[in-house]
């Protein structure tokens, strides 16, 4: 039959199914969907608008809508990354060994908000932080006691890591370097995405233009060092955490993606000697068939943007592979077993969506850092789903379903809209400084808490079905001597090493910071003698200065 012939009498069937269909008596949901997509009812063929080869193809295949690799999971799971990181590095690493031996595939460090910030465990500043959110890292010394014991060249490791992150990447070539490890089979990522922190997150130190010569900096440095090392992790998650919708989080996302790739081509960077090694981190929120169409979604869209816009040749440039986190931000205090499910639900739809490695939040995040014991349920949520539902046994299970190929073209276009606009303002920086993105996602937070104030949203235990329940037991609790520690352990540094040669790699360094040259060798130099990430930090202040956030309100 001629397809048009088809899709009339479907279109024809469709309204008269229509015309018969009684108004439903259920209570009226309002729909769960975050962006402003028109969620239809129902999808049928009359709601596609794709063709096969050009919108889908096949898995492994511009543009890369099914997957990025042609078997997928079929022929090897996503990397298993638990993010840890708590107290000491001792206390973290004992918290690392332990997910390995349960059978997590890689590492993910989480680091307390004094390290993101570029400070040391005895600055004044750091008074009542240290080693709360993450562990707390002040020199190489510290990072050596994080991965004692754990072969660097066999395990995968994630930082989340941004201002900083070329200078706890030197401190993590430095501790190979002592294993003895060859550093080009170093693989991992480290996050190193600054243009999120002034939208969304707020761990920034330096102004915009100097963040970005780090960030090429470590692109050019590892092209030739660490070839198999992601040197970015373009991240969405944050900007979902701070209130986006789906639509923001892919489109705000892919914006600064454009953004680093401009920044190291006009540093002369070729396209295909950086591009391969991009990697990308997106959330995982609770509207199951939106995520997944995101997912999809933001592949086509990076693709498309590689291939058009910046010319590259290399396939892998062209592929967008992305680690993907639970949603922290719909984690509930209140009756908290329920995040289970939630955790549960939300990993499976970044399964269905493809992602390369995923990490499961665990049920006792809205109330703690997670316990042994929840990490180690989060773990075996994701040992279930690749083990247990078969949703791992074909490629894109969901691809050809007309709600999600659907979802997939909408998203598409809303993305497109919004990357546009961006465009016309400058670019993700300008807008940045504009103030466009972070006006964006505050009236995005504000309409989703409007509506569940209002109970256009249902949040289960929080404005329906609520109960009452005993506090939660067993939930982890730092150690209260852990900046007490870690200031002890900073003084044991400072009296150990040789002060002449940490003053002199600073003056080179801050030399360099003037200059043009690439400061990945003079970081590596000065953490080598043991100089701390406060000191470097210290130095690439008075060079670059800092940066202050402007009221967007």
């Amino acid at each position: 039959m001629d397809k048009g012939t088809e899709l009339e009498k479907i279109i024809q069937a469709r309204a008269l199914w229509e015309s018969k269909k009684k108004p439903s008596k259920s209570e009226k949901q309002a729909s769960a969907v975050e962006s402003e997509i028109d969620f239809q009812p129902l999808y049928a063929p009359d709601s596609l608008n794709i063709d096969y080869l050009t919108d889908l193809s096949f898995p492994g295949e511009f543009p890369y809508t099914r997957g990025v690799q042609p078997d997928m999971y079929r022929g090897r799971f996503w990397t298993m990354r638990q993010y840890a990181g708590f107290g000491t590095a001792q206390e973290t690493n004992n918290r690392f060994t332990y997910l390995l031996k349960q059978g997590q595939t890689g590492l993910s460090v989480a680091f307390d908000l004094v390290t993101q910030i570029g400070y040391n465990s005895d600055d004044p500043l750091a008074q009542g932080e240290v080693g709360k959110v993450g562990v707390a890292i002040d020199s190489l010394a510290d990072m050596e006691a994080l991965f004692k014991d754990i072969p660097l060249d066999k395990v995968s490791t994630s930082m989340t890591i941004n201002a900083p992150a070329a200078i706890l990447l030197a401190m993590y070539i430095i501790v190979a370097e002592k294993q003895g490890i060859d550093t080009s089979k170093l693989s991992g990522t480290i996050q190193n995405d600054i243009l999120k922190e002034y939208m969304a997150r707020g761990t920034y130190i330096f102004p915009p233009v100097p963040s970005m010569r780090l960030i090429t900096d470590t692109f050019k440095y590892c092209a030739e060092h660490l070839p198999n090392w992601n040197t970015i992790s373009i991240s969405g998650y944050h900007i979902r955490e701070a209130g986006s919708n789906a639509v923001q989080e892919v489109a705000f996302t892919l914006a600064d993606g454009i953004a680093y790739v401009q920044a190291a081509l006009d540093v002369g960077l070729e396209i295909d000697s950086f591009a391969p090694r991009l990697s990308f981190f997106f959330n995982a929120h609770s509207n199951f068939l939106e995520e997944i169409a995101k997912f999809r979604a933001a592949r086509r869209v990076w693709a498309k943007i590689m291939k058009t816009r910046f010319k590259a040749e290399n396939p892998k440039s062209l592929m967008l592979r992305f680690h993907t986190q639970t949603a922290g931000c719909t984690l509930t205090a209140q009756q908290p077993e329920v995040n289970i499910m939630r955790v549960a639900f939300q990993a499976l739809s970044a399964v269905l969506g493809g992602t390369q490695s995923l990490h499961t939040n665990a049920w006792d995040e809205a109330l703690a850092l997670p316990s042994q014991e929840s990490a180690l349920l989060a773990l075996r949520t994701q040992q279930t789903i690749a083990y247990e539902t078969g949703v791992t046994d074909t490629v894109d299970p969901l691809g050809g379903s007309y709600a999600v190929e659907k979802l997939t073209e909408d998203l598409e276009k809303a993305v497109w809209v919004y990357l546009d606009k961006i465009d016309e303002l400058g670019g993700a920086v300008r807008a940045i400084e504009l103030g466009f993105q972070q006006r964006e996602i505050q009236a995005s937070a504000y309409r989703y808490q409007m509506e569940i104030e209002n109970q256009q949203r249902i949040i289960v235990g929080i404005n329906k079905f609520q109960a009452k329940q005993d506090p939660p037991k067993g939930l982890l609790r730092l150690n209260p001597e852990v900046e007490q520690e870690q200031k002890q352990k900073l003084a044991a540094v400072y009296r150990k090493r040789n002060q002449a040669e940490v003053e002199t790699g600073l003056i080179r360094l801050e030399k360099a910071a003037k200059s043009t040259e690439n400061l990945m060798p003079y970081l590596l130099d000065c953490v080598r003698e043991y100089t701390t990430l406060g000191e470097i930090c210290d130095v690439l202040r008075k060079v670059f200065g800092e940066y202050r956030q402007e009221n967007t309100f």
